[in-house]
């Protein structure tokens, strides 16, 4: 590609570096000057445009944009008519986005002419929403480097896996300290989280804060029509010897992990009973705002495994925005609302 400052006339077949504005034309950025736009330069006084001619075995940014955006989108995604050297790619279906961090780095790193920028991959995302962009920066790239970056790009690099789990069973258990409100309050915000996941709440039951009581609970859910268990302790979750982490087991089931480095989200436990994932909420998922319940529970819906590699990998950018009615907040000061039980995070 040859970028240069050019006399009007042997600018004829080339493009427009930058827009032109003078009497008697507007010649836009990225424009092909031909015999029409040079005499109408010409004639409005000016002498040299700044152009670039594609050379020899170049491709131009939209045809690659559109080549490299064929080969990163996968299942779930549709990329739009290329512009500019750009093309968006949107999601299709709800669901969660899978991106492949080392690919899309590995296409980055073939050269700083080509781009490709995508969401957090395992981000949950509705039906139309933009996911990522590929762009082309200058007005092309050669052929033998964007063919590099297609094959880096894979088949496949981004996709967004549909949720398939629609049936969720919940139990909470109770304490006296518990207000029946904060329940249901709970209840209303986990429907809240499952609705752009077309789930829902099929099975809810509230139980003692006790083993025995939660194992007979849990046991009934697991044989109920329920694809995922939820279960939201009166209190939190203090050790793997604890009321549910204890009732999971005594119910048949087995506990994968417990915690997590999300803050808030900390307190998190993951089972799983009959072949059916159970997941020991935090306090702070009695909350609408975003905390690592949300990280865990979407997945599960996708029917992702969430094992423990995948949780102990979420520390980095796993601290999110505070939640200051949760009982006790980072900095240490008082609660501004009863909205759970102990020290719930």
């Amino acid at each position: 590609m040859i970028f240069a400052t050019l006399p009007v006339r042997e600018a004829i077949g080339a493009l427009s570096v930058h827009s032109v504005k003078a009497p008697g034309i507007v010649l836009k950025k990225g424009a092909p000057i031909g015999e029409a736009e040079a005499a109408a330069l010409a004639e409005a006084g000016i002498a040299e445009i700044v152009a670039v001619r594609l050379e020899p075995g170049d491709v131009g940014e939209d045809a690659a944009a559109a080549r490299l955006a064929t080969a990163a989108a996968g299942e779930g995604l549709r990329a739009e008519a290329p512009f500019t050297g750009r093309v968006n790619l949107f999601a299709t279906r709800p669901g969660v986005l899978l991106a492949d961090a080392a690919a899309v780095d590995r296409v980055n790193a073939v050269d700083e002419a080509i781009t490709v920028a995508t969401l957090a991959s395992f981000k949950p995302v509705v039906e139309g929403e933009m996911v990522a962009t590929v762009k082309i920066i200058p007005y092309a790239v050669p052929e033998d480097r964007l063919a590099r970056a297609v094959v880096a790009a894979g088949e496949g690099t981004l996709s967004v896996a549909p949720y398939l789990r629609t049936r969720v069973g919940v139990v909470s258990t109770l304490l006296p300290a518990l207000k029946p409100t904060v329940v249901d309050k709970t209840l209303r915000v986990l429907e809240t989280r499952l609705g752009p996941a077309g789930a829902r709440i099929v099975g809810e039951t509230r139980t003692p804060h006790a083993a025995p009581d939660l194992a007979e609970a849990l046991r009934a859910l697991a044989a109920s029509e329920a694809e995922l268990i939820v279960v939201f302790g009166a209190s939190a979750i203090a050790d793997r010897r604890d009321v549910i982490p204890a009732a999971i087991e005594a119910a048949g089931g087995r506990v994968d992990h417990f915690g997590m480095p999300v803050d808030p989200g900390n307190l998190l436990l993951v089972g799983e009973i009959a072949g059916r994932p159970v997941v020991g909420a935090p306090g702070c998922a009695r909350s609408p705002k975003e905390n690592g319940f949300d990280w865990v529970l979407h997945r599960l819906l996708a029917g992702l495994p969430v094992t423990r590699a995948d949780i102990m990998g979420m520390g980095v950018g796993g601290l999110l925005m505070e939640i200051v009615s949760r009982p006790q907040p980072r900095g240490g000061e008082p609660s501004a609302g009863p909205e759970a039980a102990g020290d719930e995070t």
